[in-house]
């Protein structure tokens, strides 16, 4: 059962930061391409004077944008204070508010009744929402990076294209919620993701796979039962002791991912990069994990303790788990 927001999904048009986001890092990382050094140069450790005057020009651009303050990149957005922000909500007298492209960051807004507002390409990075009532909000193309959102409330909610890299949203309420977007590092311990939509988006692929990305985070104990994670990026996560109960995971990666003690109860993880990912006494009963082509010893050390995957199986009397295992 796959997990659905009626909600119509925006075209976004995405930038590649490759992990530098930063205009600053970004314009350094542009100048430094484009410098190329000679054979000889990469041969030597010793920088000839006239490489030395060529780099100085690169030297000085650089010194020029250390100077750049480190928030530069969020001067085009409007700040919002707490109070300002509490008086918009209230003028709007039960419609939904309109917050697009404001500055929220940290701010203080716990608790913060911002139901149906309409807050996409805000800023809430560093931002504390615990409690926060987020409900069928839009926030596409907002950012909550490093924000506390821990026991907030995101129930259907459109988070398309979310920023939320490192944010904290332990026992945070997602379920019905549309989401796609960074959570790399993010805290999701005992949060509801159920009926999440979080598959790739098919429809944008002249950009780029758009997928959620869940890498290194933690999401011991979360429950993502009945939802849609297909081609999401889970990799070197702790997912242990998670409820993935009838869970799409359809080409997703899970290499180094930790499920132990999960239930996988007729997941489908089909095509699944399962590369060095922990079962260890997970419940995979049901649980699909058809792969076109696969390694069995590989599945065998990741599944059986590098016993023989047949073995394993007969042993551990998980059968059913792997009937249309090939």
């Amino acid at each position: 059962m796959r997990g659905h927001v009626s909600t119509s999904e925006p075209s976004v048009t995405r930038t590649d930061t490759s992990g530098c986001c930063d205009p600053v890092c970004a314009a350094l990382a542009a100048a430094v391409g484009s410098v190329t050094l000679g054979p000889r140069s990469r041969e030597s450790l010793t920088m000839s004077g006239r490489s030395a005057r060529m780099l100085l020009p690169l030297a000085a651009a650089a010194a020029v944008l250390m100077s750049v303050p480190a928030h530069s990149q969020w001067d085009s957005y409007e700040r919002m204070t707490a109070e300002s922000l509490k008086s918009a909500l209230a003028r709007a007298a039960g419609a939904p508010a309109q917050l697009t492209g404001k500055n929220f960051s940290n701010l203080d807004l716990q608790g913060v009744d911002f139901r149906s507002a309409n807050l996409s390409s805000s800023v809430f990075n560093g931002a504390k929402l615990m409690h926060a009532k987020l409900d069928h909000t839009n926030l596409t193309v907002s950012f909550f990076e490093h924000a506390d959102l821990s026991e907030a409330s995101l129930q259907g909610a459109m988070m398309f294209s979310v920023q939320l890299a490192g944010a904290n949203a332990h026992h945070a309420n997602l379920s019905g919620a549309r989401l796609i977007g960074d959570l790399r590092r993010i805290d999701l311990s005992s949060a509801n993701l159920t009926r999440v939509n979080a598959a790739a988006d098919m429809k944008n692929q002249s950009m780029g796979l758009m997928n959620t990305r869940m890498v290194n985070a933690r999401a011991a104990g979360a429950d993502f039962s009945n939802s849609d994670f297909s081609r999401a990026d889970f990799s070197f996560s702790d997912l242990s002791g998670a409820r993935l109960h009838r869970t799409q995971l359809v080409r997703a990666d899970l290499s180094g991912t930790t499920l132990a003690g999960a239930d996988l109860t007729e997941a489908n993880l089909r095509d699944a990069q399962i590369v060095d990912t922990d079962f260890s006494k997970a419940n995979l009963t049901g649980a699909d994990f058809k792969i076109d082509t696969f390694d069995s010893l590989e599945v065998a050390v990741i599944l059986g303790e590098g016993r023989d995957l047949d073995d394993w199986i007969l042993n551990e009397s998980l059968a059913p788990a792997f009937t249309s295992l090939t």
